[in-house]
């Protein structure tokens, strides 16, 4: 008898679980959420080189235009440096 009141007991907690289901926000649509990329094709270049630390040895990422194309990969960090390569 005891063990049937136990296996239910274990039986209703999975059933409960830890709180209510999960359900998707409504109206959450990532392809509005995106910036547009800026038009680089008539701007000066703006190209920013990021480093890890205050030494400027090891870069991180890049961010900004250049040669009239938008270019953006890896992290950004205080210690940045412009830098024109057209």
């Amino acid at each position: 008898m005891r063990l049937s009141f136990v296996g239910g007991l274990l039986a209703t907690a999975l059933m409960v679980g830890c709180g209510a289901p999960l359900e998707p926000e409504e109206g959450t649509e990532l392809s509005t959420q995106e910036a547009q990329l800026p038009d680089c094709s008539a701007s000066a270049d703006t190209l920013y080189t990021y480093y890890r630390d205050a030494s400027y040895t090891q870069m991180i990422g890049q961010r900004g235009c250049s040669c009239g194309m938008w270019m953006s990969w890896g992290t950004t960090s205080t210690y940045r440096q412009f830098s024109p390569e057209c």
